[in-house]
């Protein structure tokens, strides 16, 4: 993540882990790609994937919950 284009270097935004699952990226901010291209996004607060599951990586889908769900059975 990098500060959103026309904004300050120091970039006001926070990022908070939800136990077991996403992080929540809350502000002022940009996600880019591995080629540093950004990735839209259409609210100021998201949810970034972490199981790996999701079909919309970067962003979670919700797909943590039927992982974690099957690792308890």
């Amino acid at each position: 993540m990098v500060p959103a284009a026309g904004t300050e270097a120091a970039a006001d935004f926070s990022v908070t882990e939800c136990p077991g699952g996403p992080l929540l990226v809350r502000g002022e901010f940009e996600v880019q790609d591995a080629d540093g291209a950004a990735i839209p996004k259409n609210r100021e607060t998201v949810a970034l994937c972490r199981c790996s599951g999701s079909r919309i990586k970067p962003w979670c889908d919700g797909t943590h919950k039927l992982l974690r769900g099957a690792s308890e059975n």
